[in-house]
């Protein structure tokens, strides 16, 4: 079941400064574009109405003109009336000088104001402009039932131009009467003012998307700052700051969090630093005088079983030492300055180093694959792999072979160790990944995982059947 839509709210907190200032501009040319349209309905509307006012002011001249006339009843009226009528109109259509020119004018400029008629008795022919009773027209009912604007095409008035004409169209005792007057075009101050709106318009949406393309740009810069003192406090870095002004305004506030937190990270480390410095100070000097003492105690025993004893209590000095120095690389902020790292380099010193352990068994180490450089910490990532080495030369039978293979997959650059030992079944399930279990298998594998992590890698143990194989998996 879908859960609830969200609402204008929910959207426009999802969106970034940029797309909001896109939309807006372009919101700011529809509303400016939807005024000029509503404008200039007003203003065709005004020209119509001025049309409708002159054409009513014709028609009631042509009545007034025709006079007693009007008296004329449909069967009382002639065919010689009608010829009168005619003639009469096409007189009155023909009018002063200044008629006439107006009608070319409008042909010729496409001007409006020109004056157009029509009337038609029971008998004889019509006189003047048909079309202005047979063309359909949409009702201007705020003047009248009888007033109708018509569009007529070219050829109709004009040759090469359609006009627009406001009708009035009312009888006139037996006589069939149209009047009408050409509406005005929107002229060319109107034009202008269009161009100066449409301009606005084109001007504001350039604006707006430039805004958006700059407020974009500007939050990818402070994001990708953010990004970067992120990425260098997660391998120890907590020199650097994020800006928390003037690049990006919108992000102070989350600048300003990140920095507190860069703040008491730092604190926290300084303090475990501080704090392992004392526990390795006070380790070292009773592990010493323990290691001192078990070989004047060597010395001095008399059996062998003696021997063994001591042999093994100063071996296990010597790995909590290590142990504990390998705690201490870890947390040592020095360590973390990175640099290029050939994977296949420390996968060949790894294997120089054990290669004399391996042939006293027996133990074959072979290195495959290609060149693969990452970005870490030498000294970190040679002890990872060499711990990898031991751990996989450790337990190898007799005769058996350890691989180590690197390479790309999907990519990523990769180190394979594989060896032909019992493997990790009986300990962790097949093909699980590193974390939480228990690190066993005669390796260092917290340690191994610490360094790993801090590298942006990952680790899986998989089984070799026989044998087991560890992948680790770098970023970059």
């Amino acid at each position: 079941m879908a859960g609830p839509r969200p609402g204008p709210g929910g959207w426009l907190a999802r969106r970034s400064s940029s797309q909001l200032a896109a939309v807006m501009g372009v919101l700011a040319a529809l509303a400016l574009s939807g005024s000029l349209l509503v404008t200039g309905a007003a203003v065709r509307m005004d020209q119509r109405e001025k049309a409708a006012l002159a054409a009513l002011h014709d028609y009631g001249a042509m009545v007034s003109k025709l006079g007693s006339e009007a008296s004329l009843s449909a069967e009382a009226l002639t065919g010689a009336d009608a010829a009168w009528l005619s003639a009469w109109l096409s007189a009155f259509q023909s009018g002063p000088a200044r008629e006439a020119s107006t009608l070319e004018e409008t042909c010729r400029t496409g001007r409006g104001g020109a004056g157009v008629r029509f009337i038609r008795a029971p008998v004889g022919k019509p006189a003047g402009l048909a079309a202005l009773a047979s063309v359909p027209g949409q009702r201007l009912g705020r003047l009248g039932e009888d007033v109708h604007v018509v569009r007529l095409g070219p050829g109709v008035l004009c040759p090469s131009r359609a006009v627009e004409v406001v009708v009035v169209r009312r009888p006139f005792g037996a006589l069939d009467i149209a009047v009408g007057r050409v509406v005005d075009r929107s002229g060319e101050a109107w034009g202008w003012a269009v161009a100066a709106v449409v301009a606005t318009g084109l001007l504001l949406l350039v604006m707006g998307l430039a805004a958006a393309a700059m407020s974009r740009r500007r939050l990818t810069e402070a994001v990708t700052g953010v990004s970067r003192v992120l990425d260098r406090a997660a391998v120890g870095d907590f020199s650097v700051r994020a800006p928390e002004t003037a690049v990006a305004p919108e992000l102070t506030e989350l600048t300003g969090h990140v920095n507190r937190t860069l703040d008491r990270l730092d604190e926290l480390l300084s303090w475990l630093r501080d704090s392992a410095d004392q526990l390795a100070h006070d380790f070292r000097t009773p592990l010493a005088r323990a290691s001192v003492r078990l070989e004047r105690l060597r010395a001095t025993a008399a059996t062998p079983e003696a021997h063994t004893l001591i042999d093994e209590a100063l071996s296990d000095l010597a790995r909590i030492t290590r142990s504990m120095n390998e705690a201490m690389a870890l947390r040592d902020g020095e360590a973390w300055v990175f640099d290029s790292v050939r994977l296949d380099e420390l996968a060949a010193l790894a294997a120089d180093l054990y290669q004399p352990l391996a042939e006293e068994r027996g133990v074959s180490i072979r290195v495959e694959g290609e060149a693969v450089s990452v970005l870490g910490v030498h000294s970190l990532l040679q002890r990872a792999v060499t711990n990898l080495v031991d751990n996989a030369v450790k337990f190898s039978p007799d005769g058996g072979v350890v691989t180590l293979t690197v390479g790309r997959r999907d990519g990523r650059p990769v180190l394979i160790v594989a060896d032909q030992g019992p493997g990790f079944t009986a300990i962790q399930p097949r093909g699980g990944a590193l974390g939480g279990g228990p690190d066993s298998h005669g390796m260092g594998l917290a340690f191994v995982r610490a360094i790993l992590k801090r590298h942006g890698a990952s680790m899986t143990i998989d089984d070799g059947r026989p044998g087991a194989v560890v992948t680790a998996f770098f970023s970059r």
